[in-house]
């Protein structure tokens, strides 16, 4: 039984983001909730405190998180994704190809408010937990340690997607608190590694509950501080964190990339950290969090679905060069194509390919829930550790070494091993390998920025360099601080 976080937190979750409002609530306000827990009554139990650690990774599945606005932000700006689907149903996800976005953009403001909702959760556990004599010692260090791996990796989300952002490190009690100026990004990258520094040791490698499979783990910790050094080209501490990965030996290459991303396969060997879902039946809503990173709208959903966020020509063009049958096979869904055990035909949007990914079969639906609720989401996987062991090997110099790694993503995939040796052509390689094993996994855009390459193959889409590193700080966000949070450059 893997873990679970959806049952019974909605209420739960409504409580912990009217904490955050208290101090600054007017007489008029103070009216308790009907039928809910109060703030005061609360962080009293062990209980409580699980059931506040839960929710923070049942939050994970909010449609800010990794519904449309996810998509939109991390992946549609690439070269890898169309939009999909029709322009006029939703002409704000077409901005993000073309790079026409603005401030007022509603998937901007989803997506940040997704982030810094979880933030609050985080906070609420890591402010309140410590002080609880009712939790166990052991058991508290180990919560506030997955509060603040989740809070990392909210806040590494955020910081390659807008640069410097406000940096809420506790609940806010008064109004300057609640609105604070833009951190540097310098300072948010140092408060996600000062929360990895703290959770790693921490953190278990492993659970020896069943049940609690799922939770964050000292690898995850790992994987993604070595991905945080990997966007400031801290080549060293890529190289030393995801090492410590590789050298815990709890994690494998799954042998089959065709199923890696197959329910029954969930939570196998390569998964580091993966956001979890579940069907909750008699909780249609809320409580099963059914959005996934793609959204329901991008998979057929019976060949009448949206399908936001498909791959691209230039995708298919990659895989068809490199010879890579499997993981193109494994990554799009061809129109016409049988999958799953359902016959995928093209629908009204006229969409030829879909995202094999996040496709879920029409046999997992159940009348009344949405469909793929039951799918996670693998958030971070050990072919991704590899290859950031590799690019990091290649940059100190360690050409022979990163090669090795290479090679192993590349044979689970039936490619022969890379003929590169030197430290450029090896380089070139390994973001190519990056592009094809990563595929519409929400990486390729961010990555390609922080090679320092955007201009060159996102210019033809519109990219602009010293605008399009970033997306704009949403327009009310600028508006309700009065002031205090500037504009990105180029935008209003």
């Amino acid at each position: 039984m893997r873990f679970r976080t959806y049952k019974k937190h909605a209420a739960l979750l409504s409580v912990l983001f009217v904490l955050a409002l208290g101090a600054c609530k007017k007489d008029f306000l103070e009216v308790e909730p009907q039928g809910q827990t109060t703030a005061e009554r609360f962080w009293q139990t062990s209980a409580d405190a699980d059931a506040a650690v839960n929710a923070i990774y049942g939050n994970l599945r909010s449609a800010g998180q990794v519904g449309i606005a996810s998509v939109a932000l991390e992946s549609l700006g690439a070269d890898d994704a169309d939009p999909g689907a029709r322009q006029s149903d939703l002409p704000e996800m077409y901005q993000f190809d073309n790079f026409s976005v603005t401030s007022s953009n509603q998937f901007v403001g989803s997506f940040w408010a997704g982030l810094y909702g979880e933030i609050n959760l985080c906070n609420q556990v890591l402010d309140h937990v410590d002080t609880m004599s009712a939790v166990d010692a052991t058991l508290k260090a180990r919560y506030l340690a997955e509060a603040k791996f989740v809070r990392a990796w909210c806040y590494f989300r955020l910081v390659r997607s807008f640069g410097g952002v406000p940096l809420h490190l506790k609940v806010p009690r008064t109004p300057a608190e609640f609105n604070r100026e833009r951190a540097t990004a310098s300072d948010v990258w140092l408060a996600i590694e000062r929360d990895l520094d703290e959770a790693e040791p921490v953190l278990p490698a492993t659970y020896g509950t069943p049940a609690d499979r799922g939770r964050a783990t000292k690898g995850a910790a790992q994987a993604l501080h070595a991905k945080v050094a990997l966007y400031q080209r801290k080549w060293s501490e890529v190289k030393l964190f995801a090492g410590r990965v590789i050298a815990s030996g709890n994690y494998s290459l799954f042998g089959n990339y065709g199923t890696l991303f197959t329910i029954p396969n969930e939570l196998n060997a390569e998964s580091v950290f993966e956001i979890q879902a579940e069907l909750v039946v008699g909780a249609e809503n809320g409580a099963s969090f059914p959005w996934s990173q793609y959204s329901e709208c991008q998979t057929p959903e019976n060949q009448n679905g949206w399908g936001w966020n498909v791959p691209s020509q230039d995708l298919v063009s990659a895989f068809t060069q490199a010879g890579d049958n499997t993981r193109m096979n494994a990554t799009i869904i061809m129109v016409p194509e049988s999958v799953g055990g359902d016959n995928i035909v093209q629908n009204g949007n006229n969409n030829s390919r879909y995202n094999q990914k996040s496709y879920v079969p029409s046999s997992y639906y159940v009348s009344g829930y949405p469909r793929g609720c039951q799918k996670n989401i693998l958030a971070i996987r050990y072919a991704d550790v590899l290859l950031m062991h590799a690019e990091a090997l290649n940059e100190l110099g360690e050409a022979a070494a990163a090669a090795s790694a290479l090679n192993q993503v590349r044979a689970r995939a039936g490619l022969n091993p890379t003929t590169a040796a030197a430290q450029e052509p090896l380089r070139t390689a390994i973001w190519n390998e990056r592009r094809l094993e990563l595929a519409m996994e929400n990486d390729r855009y961010f990555d390609v920025i922080r090679q320092g390459r955007a201009a060159t193959v996102f210019g033809p889409k519109g990219w602009t360099a010293n605008k399009n590193e970033r997306w704009p700080i949403p327009y009310n966000e600028v508006l309700l601080s009065g002031g205090k949070l500037v504009q990105n450059p180029g935008y209003n």
